[in-house]
């Protein structure tokens, strides 16, 4: 509904300062986080009362007074007070502009990027937060990125998240924020989730794995360029929708007898590149196309993409996850080349957790 349908339909508000403060929303351009009517409640309930479950809201704004079990008037109208204050500090634009630049700051540059509304509102439910308490803003920046990633990495909001908001926001309104995030990554993100766990989460076919997307988030975060381009960045190519290529090539797999999806298309056997590279290289196996990059280093011929010395080679590989017997693999190789990139493609995620 845009504005003008808003000014002919609802007169009334149209006239209100509200009215006013939405106006911008109509030339915001960004879609990484476009929240919901339900989106918006959640926040600003979760940010302003420091709960989690939309059950208690509806109760306050009932009057419920929650030791007495009694129903007063003051209780909801001091509620509706502070959920109008929390829905003008979801709508302010100074709030999201900032919260927008905390995720592009992730390497969140894309809405393809992101698949979790619950992380995305518990996150800006933090940011409202910790600004309401004073919090310095380089520290609202790291938690805040910080934990959006973590969240992320563990699943803590998945399924039904409500217990978990009131847990969390309940710890960091009560507690110093970076000391409340620490202890959550001693407990979560030991070296056992980055050794084994996330390898083993990693080892799927589902391209929209919220895992997956990190990995890209880190390459971005990180400026790498694409599989095999000289110039070319993952960010650009996402933002342009460049090519998730087959590292072993889907038909050349398939006709050495990995005919399963769940073979093929494995997450750990996607790259991110250039769609003239990914057709330059065709079905044939990385050794073979892998032979035609290291003639091209020794003759300064382009044939399939831009590298052309081994350092830019190396670095491709380094960006990439891609191990440097990859030069030498073929379909005997196949499944121990997925477990090395997985083990490497998580502590890359690591690296760049550790780095925000």
């Amino acid at each position: 509904m845009d504005l003008e349908t808003i000014k002919s339909n609802d007169q009334e508000f149209a006239k209100l300062d509200e009215f006013n403060k939405i106006q911008w929303i109509t030339d915001n351009t960004d879609d990484i986080y476009s929240p919901t009517y339900t989106d918006i409640l959640r926040v600003a309930f979760t940010s302003q009362f420091h709960r989690g479950k939309l059950s208690d809201l509806v109760n306050l704004l009932s009057g419920r007074n929650f030791e007495t079990r009694d129903y007063e008037e003051e209780i909801a109208e001091k509620s509706y007070d502070r959920l109008h204050d929390g829905v003008l500090k979801f709508i302010n634009k100074t709030n999201y502009d900032r919260y927008m630049m905390i995720l592009k700051s992730a390497g969140i540059i894309d809405a393809s990027l992101i698949r979790s509304d619950n992380a995305l509102n518990f996150a800006y439910a933090l940011f409202i937060l910790l600004r309401d308490k004073g919090v310095h803003s380089n520290t609202i920046e790291t938690v805040v990125r910080k934990w959006l990633v973590l969240s992320i990495l563990t699943g803590r909001y998945s399924g039904s998240p409500e217990s978990m908001f009131d847990y969390d926001i309940k710890r960091f309104n009560a507690n110093d924020p970076e000391e409340y995030l620490k202890s959550v990554e001693l407990g979560q993100l030991s070296d056992a989730y980055w050794e084994h766990i996330l390898p083993e989460r990693l080892n799927t076919s589902v391209a929209s794995s919220p895992y997956f997307k990190l990995y890209l988030m880190a390459q971005v975060h990180s400026g790498d360029k694409g599989f095999l381009s000289s110039q070319i960045t993952v960010g650009a190519l996402i933002s342009n929708r460049g090519d998730i290529h087959h590292l072993f090539p889907k038909k050349y797999l398939q006709r050495n007898g990995h005919n399963s999806r769940s073979e093929y298309n494995q997450i750990a056997n996607y790259a991110i590149t250039q769609s003239e590279i990914n057709i330059q290289i065709k079905d044939d196996a990385p050794n073979i196309y892998m032979a035609k990059i290291l003639e091209q280093i020794e003759s300064k011929k382009s044939v399939i993409g831009g590298i052309l010395t081994k350092e830019q080679l190396n670095e491709s590989f380094k960006q990439n996850c891609i191990p440097e017997e990859f030069v030498n693999y073929d379909v005997n190789t196949y499944y121990e080349f997925l477990a090395r990139r997985r083990y490497l493609m998580s502590q890359k995620i690591r690296d760049y957790y550790f780095s925000l």
